[in-house]
């Protein structure tokens, strides 16, 4: 499926699933440093890593943000292959990160399981728009296989949602029961029945908008681990979406050291102005290179 093709099945379904987007050779950079953020099948299963507690009871404990321990893992979160799909989905070039997670997932850790919702309520202070130039768009990666039994996210198509109000957001299985205004005790069977798996080889990017309908899958294979990114962006001009403020994490070495290997399109993402706007002076050059030694200025000061 071409970057067109893409971004229409994205527009139609408010989700598209690209099998091996990233290759398996692009990814093995990043995949042979996740000892750096999380432990392996095995030192978790076999409870040698010391790590290990961590993950146990809590499906979100497996997250680690941007940026990460691992250069190479930061490096791939704007990876030039997916930042080329998320300009074709959002419909242009200015775009910017707007989060960035390594997540982690083992076999019996906890329950995996989610209700069906929707991404909106941490990812915009307003609800999800389907207007051009004003959408936001995030992307599963899988860094190795994830068949069924590895817990792939679960959507449904806009064509069986459209009609559903902003709120509430999440749409709980049967027999769970909520009295919070965001949740829809009914069991919803119709959603549940129109769901589409994710599963996909290494490299599958699952493209989505935070108004689509998922969930998180059980993991069921034996002694099983799951890694993942999850990454989002926006047009610049969307300023009611907002996840993360960078600014509060630049002060890192792992931030310095992302700095230090980024191109500038991946820097412009993150909010480096482009090479020739009004902030870009002698004195803001100066500071900059004194902030991050490492970072080659060259196309900054042409």
């Amino acid at each position: 499926m071409d970057l067109a093709d893409a971004a229409k099945a994205w527009q139609d379904d408010g989700f598209v699933i690209l099998p091996g987007f990233v290759p398996a050779g692009e990814l093995a950079a990043a995949v042979g440093e996740l000892d750096l953020l999380f432990p392996s099948a095995e030192g978790f299963h076999d409870g040698t890593d010391p790590r290990r507690e961590r993950f146990l009871g809590d499906e979100f404990a497996g997250i680690d943000t941007f940026p990460f321990a691992s250069t190479e893992v930061s490096l791939l979160a704007v990876h030039h292959r997916i930042l080329a799909l998320a300009e074709a989905l959002l419909g242009g070039g200015d775009i910017l990160l707007q989060s960035a997670e390594a997540w982690a997932k083992f076999t019996g850790a906890c329950d995996y399981d989610q209700d069906l919702h929707r991404d909106y309520l941490n990812h915009t202070i307003l609800v999800p728009s389907t207007t051009p130039g004003c959408q936001q768009v995030e992307m599963f990666v899988f860094l190795h296989d994830v068949p069924e039994e590895l817990g792939p996210p679960h959507l449904v198509s806009r064509r069986h949602t459209a009609d559903l109000p902003a709120v509430p957001n999440w749409y709980l299985r049967p027999g769970r029961e909520s009295d919070w205004r965001f949740d829809d005790d009914s069991g919803s069977p119709r959603l549940y029945r129109a769901e589409v798996s994710g599963a996909g080889p290494a490299g599958t990017v699952i493209a989505f908008e935070p108004g689509t309908f998922h969930r998180g899958t059980q993991l069921t294979a034996p002694r099983g681990a799951r890694y993942s990114m999850q990454v989002g962006f926006r047009p610049a001009s969307v300023h009611w979406g907002q996840r993360v403020a960078w600014a509060a994490r630049s002060f890192t070495s792992e931030w310095s050291a992302f700095v230090g290997r980024a191109s500038q399109r991946q820097l412009e993402v993150l909010g480096f102005p482009p090479p020739g706007h009004p902030y870009w002076t002698p004195q803001t050059l100066a500071g900059v290179a004194l902030r991050y030694p490492d970072l080659d200025l060259t196309p900054w000061r042409a």
